[in-house]
């Protein structure tokens, strides 16, 4: 049974609150009815976004525990399951809120309890255990008192510092209670303890309010983007795309007497001015060294490096600060882990699990250490939308399988993987599993733990962040025995001439002068996404997605490649009888910025047919103007009289 999310805890406890008597029905989400209507597209979307954004089905998955490496596998661990809870029935297959479901009882602390439908709870599975309520309400109460449970709608207000009253509540009647089931004073029924509950509940959303289950709400598909777990956001804003614009200063210019449409965002994304501020800030007031000196300076730099690793632990949902390696980029991080994990732990014969969706540096690094070691790279195939196929990735893993390593979205194609499920199967043999997060992380949450991985790497500028600085996540029980990669400064604890004693990690795998004030920068562009809601940006880019999906395919001669259906915004083509660079040549003089080329990934683009393509690729800042702008410029240029060379 996944864990409970706030939308899903608002409608378990909907279901509750209808069922007592004399209770009128209520709705799990107040303020949410029909859909509005977005006159531009001539579609129903979800409310919330200028324009409205629609979202596509991207399904869930579930993250498994670690399994050792190298030493021999252990049971992969999984959450207790007490006897006493009753069970799905297995001939159950929907699991909406239907006329005719079976009911099961649920305990409210006291022997027996009252029956709801199943469909009351549309996260569950055949087989998952039905929780019991008093479960549900400690979930609850726990995170409330963390502040996972941030509404951020106008119908209720953010949680900061100590939980607030909703408007026109005490604080008191807001704050749910984990012991409100107890049987006291009456709450055994589920009396005014279990009704403050349901008022809090029904009050928080983060900008999904579909479920995991087969409901067809707007904003479904992100729900089950994110495994069907809304991440919290302490502190997201509105998401109006001409705010977000004017926090970009290079979009307001011109190219070619045109404006800029930036559409190269998978290349590199551009940076907020609170980006360039904090790095400007860095220099001119915090500049120098860090560690290894008693000034105020140094001090304040320290702290302000140390500060954006501590950012990136947060924003990646590892377990500590220490587990974070600042590098140049994936690139660099990649061969970090190739290059100590590797080259330490391989072994003739041993085998490294890839896929046909890598990206040049998901491989390069691990042929020179095969080459190296002797392992052997074995690939996972993909079918013609693009998409991994599973069957074939698990019949490649074996005993000698010690890594897995795959992209979280590839960045020709656009597919999104299913790293969950991939990573729960080379668990099951043992396999050690690395994930290049270096076109996700801009786009839906990510949770190291709770994806299972021992390894997830991003950079900074495909994030709104500078370039030349990125991190690696790695699991601390690897930390310890990983060798150094690099040998100087700050990366040690004593030197002589006999023998060198090094420093923990991660000041262990970061040896001389980081690159602190891009760091810092980086630290300033994850506040930034965090400020916004990745929710939120998951819905307006699978908005525009769909959008410029359907206007692109209206264009005769343009052949999409990559038809995955879990993308990230990525629109790869070829358009007959033009050569990309030409295409490319000819969007640029219309003010449209779009990467033409293999995009350091040749295999996957041979995979389909092609050698290169035109890569738009959308972001943040992108608008249903611009896509608008890109698909009657490709009319015009299919118009055209080939060029000849």
């Amino acid at each position: 049974m996944h864990s409970l999310t706030p939308e899903q805890l608002a409608q378990i406890t909907t279901q509750l609150y209808n069922q007592l008597p004399g209770v009128p029905p209520r709705s799990a989400s107040p303020g949410h009815g029909a859909p509005s209507f977005n006159p531009l597209v001539g579609r129903h979307s979800p409310e919330g976004f200028s324009p409205s954004t629609g979202v596509s089905a991207i399904p869930d998955g579930s993250a498994s525990g670690y399994v050792p490496f190298p030493s021999q596998p252990s049971p992969v661990q999984s959450p207790p399951h007490p006897q006493q809870i009753p069970s799905v029935p297995s001939g159950v297959s929907q699991l909406t809120p239907t006329a005719g479901h079976p009911t099961l009882p649920i305990s409210l602390g006291t022997s027996g309890g009252p029956s709801f439908p199943l469909g009351a709870f549309p996260f569950l599975e055949p087989g998952d255990p039905v929780p019991l309520l008093t479960q549900i309400l400690s979930e609850a109460g726990k995170k409330v008192a963390e502040r996972e449970i941030t509404p951020v709608s106008p119908h209720s207000v953010s949680w900061k510092g100590a939980p607030q009253a909703f408007p026109g509540k005490s604080s008191a009647s807001s704050t749910p209670d984990s012991r409100s089931a107890t049987g006291r004073g009456g709450e055994a029924s589920g009396g005014e303890g279990l009704r403050n509950f349901v008022s809090t509940t029904q009050g928080t959303h983060l900008g999904s309010s579909g479920l995991s289950g087969a409901s067809h709400a707007p904003g479904d598909g992100v729900s089950r983007l994110f495994g069907g777990k809304s991440p919290s956001s302490e502190r997201s804003r509105n998401f109006d795309v001409t705010s977000i614009r004017r926090d970009f200063p290079i979009l307001h210019q011109e190219v070619h007497g045109k404006p800029l449409v930036w559409l190269d965002n998978a290349a590199t994304t551009q940076k907020p001015q609170c980006v360039i501020d904090a790095i400007a800030e860095f220099y001119a007031r915090d500049n120098s060294n860090i560690h290894r000196a008693a000034h105020s300076l140094a001090a304040r730099a320290t702290d302000a490096y140390e500060g954006a690793r501590q950012k990136v632990q947060r924003f990646l949902g590892a377990g500590s600060s220490a587990e974070i390696i600042f590098v140049r980029g994936t690139t660099e991080g990649i061969n970090l882990i190739a290059q100590t994990c590797g080259r330490k732990f391989l072994q003739p014969g041993d085998e490294i699990l890839l896929t046909t969706l890598e990206h040049h540096a998901n491989i390069v690094p691990w042929q020179l250490v095969a080459k190296e070691t002797g392992a052997v790279i074995r690939v996972a195939p993909i079918n013609d939308a693009g998409e991994v196929i599973l069957e074939e990735f698990e019949r490649l893993l074996g005993p000698r399988t010690r890594l897995a390593a795959f992209p979280h979205a590839n960045n020709s194609l656009g597919t999104l993987l299913p790293v969950e499920t991939l990573t729960k199967i080379a668990k099951r043999y043992g396999a050690r599993v690395l994930i290049d997060g270096a076109q996700s992380v801009a786009h839906i949450p990510v949770n190291v733990q709770e994806l299972g991985c021992d390894f997830y790497l991003f950079s900074g500028h495909k994030i709104f962040g500078p370039t030349g600085i990125g991190a690696v996540y790695t699991r601390s029980e690897l930390l310890e025995i990983m060798p150094p990669w690099q040998g100087g400064g700050s990366m040690i604890k004593d030197v002589t001439f006999e023998e060198t004693v090094y420093s923990d990690p991660p000041a262990k795998f970061e040896a001389g002068t980081p690159n602190i004030a891009d760091a810092v920068g980086l630290g300033a562009a994850l506040d930034y996404v965090t400020q916004l809601g990745l929710p939120n940006i998951a819905k307006y880019e699978h908005y525009l997605l769909e959008y410029a999906t359907e206007r692109m395919l209206s264009i005769n001669g343009l052949r999409l490649i990559g038809t995955a259906r879990n993308k990230v915004g990525v629109l790869s083509f070829v358009l007959k009888d033009r050569s990309t660079t030409e295409i490319g040549r000819l969007l640029d003089a219309e003010g449209i910025a779009v990467r033409s080329g293999h995009h350091c990934a040749q295999p996957s683009l041979r995979r389909m047919g092609v050698e290169t393509t035109v890569r738009p690729s959308l972001s943040i800042y992108n608008t249903i103007g611009e896509i608008d702008h890109l698909v009657d410029s490709l009319k015009r240029i299919a118009q055209r009289s080939p060029t000849r060379f």
